[in-house]
């Protein structure tokens, strides 16, 4: 009887997720139908390059969700889950989607719920500051390029007292728990930096995920012929990203089109060449690997692999 129950579970999920699939693709179809009109006639090789940047994404997450953790992960399995969890992230907001497949995938390799969740919240730290190295090594080798709005003191003050007071007030409301969990988590980033081909696939995973997104947007820039600098366009892309985490949609879908948007426009390209560059990002990163994502995530779900 329990398998009995849990096959209709499983089929039931995989027509969930076949259903929103399909319904994602007909909702937005104006946007990829217009997208793919601009990028008809932009450069094949810079569009081709971007592609293979694109496929490259999965398995850099793949590598830093690896260094995340101390046991060894089935490389294939892995690699396919960050193709699902990055089309489920696009189902739900601030990562949620991606986060859930992880998180599942990894208790199906035998962590317990509790490292599983460290593992994904390390992954995420590591990214932010990938992101930051990128903006610093962009100010390097690109002066001139980044521009520090000024701020005046007193801002910098009152912003630093709310981050304080919300950090109090979250230590004083959890005290018990995140004592537990974060002794808990110090030891998970003790053990993993303490092996160093896990370290160097935590951070060095985590860069090259935000170099290789970086790269696309340069790429179909340049496919688009749009006059930027890479150094614009990578800081464009950077400070657009890092925006579009504050306003939390499904897969940064709207927040980061606009923020994107109006980096490359602010950076000077033209407002129409800024919106195809989205375009033209969103198709080769989301839109085409969209339905084949949720495919997989659907036989993953089926053949209980999470």
């Amino acid at each position: 009887m329990a398998i009995g129950r849990r096959v209709p579970w499983q089929t039931a999920a995989a027509l969930i997720v076949a259903v929103c699939a399909a319904g994602l693709a007909a909702r937005h179809w104006p946007v990829l139908d217009a997208g793919a009109d601009r990028l008809a006639v932009a450069d094949r090789g810079w569009l081709l390059t971007a592609a293979v940047l694109a496929t490259l994404t999965w398995v850099s997450s793949a590598l830093a969700q690896q260094g995340a953790v101390r046991e060894a992960l089935p490389a294939g399995r892995l690699v396919t889950a960050q193709f699902a969890a990055s089309a489920a992230n696009h189902l739900l907001p601030a990562g949620l989607g991606a986060g859930a497949v992880n998180l599942r995938f990894l208790m199906r390799c035998g962590l317990p719920p509790a490292r599983a969740a460290t593992a994904l919240v390390v992954k995420s730290i590591a990214g932010a500051a990938a992101r930051v190295v990128l903006v610093a090594v962009v100010a390097v080798l690109c002066p001139g390029v980044l521009r520090l709005p000024s701020v005046g003191a007193g801002k910098l003050l009152a912003a630093g007292a709310v981050v304080a007071a919300m950090a109090a007030a979250a230590v004083v409301v959890t005290r018990t728990r995140l004592r537990r969990w974060l002794a808990d988590a110090v030891a998970d980033v003790r053990a993993v930096h303490q092996n160093p081909p896990r370290a160097v696939a935590l951070w060095g995973g985590s860069l090259i995920f935000a170099a290789l997104h970086t790269g696309i947007v340069i790429a179909v820039v340049r496919a688009l012929d749009v006059p930027l600098s890479a150094g614009s366009v990578a800081l464009a892309y950077l400070a657009a990203s890092s925006a579009a985490v504050l306003l939390p949609t499904p897969g940064g879908l709207g927040s980061l089109d606009a923020a994107l948007a109006w980096a490359l426009t602010a950076a000077g390209a033209p407002g129409s060449a800024g919106v195809s560059a989205v375009l033209g990002y969103r198709l080769l990163t989301v839109w085409i690997p969209l339905v084949p994502g949720l495919l997989v995530l659907a036989v993953m779900v089926r053949r209980k692999a999470l």
